[in-house]
């Protein structure tokens, strides 16, 4: 599915995830805009990393430590963008480390998080 197939097709998602988690997920989507690692901020086009904010956002919540966010974080640009525009994953430790303190200063009553339930998925196909 193509990047402009995935932004309208998911904006029910979007919404959801929006209303939901709204100041988290702008939270996360302007962190990942600021580190820009794909080189797409041109700064007037401040939502481009919102699809990257919904796709980690709800997978935070089942990492127990800041190198399980790596891997989320890594996997989900490896997922929107492909393994070798993403890069390696030593690329996205700042930006993975931000998130993670995003998270973590998150009220804890919004998203319980379960422990140990981060996933790392091997096939990004």
């Amino acid at each position: 599915m193509k990047r402009s197939e995935v932004k309208h097709a998911s904006a029910a998602e979007k919404k959801r995830l929006s209303d939901e988690y709204q100041t988290l997920f702008q939270k996360l989507a302007e962190v990942c805009f600021r580190h820009d690692p794909m080189g797409i901020n041109f700064e007037s086009n401040t939502d481009e990393y919102e699809p990257e904010a919904r796709t980690i956002l709800p997978r935070l919540k089942a990492c127990e430590n800041s190198d399980e966010a790596v891997t989320v974080v890594h996997e989900e640009f490896q997922k929107w963008f492909g393994s070798d525009i993403a890069g390696p994953r030593e690329r996205y430790l700042a930006l993975a480390g931000e998130i993670w303190q995003v998270w973590n200063n998150r009220s804890r009553q919004l998203l319980p998080s379960p422990k140990g339930a981060c996933k790392q998925i091997t096939d990004i196909s």
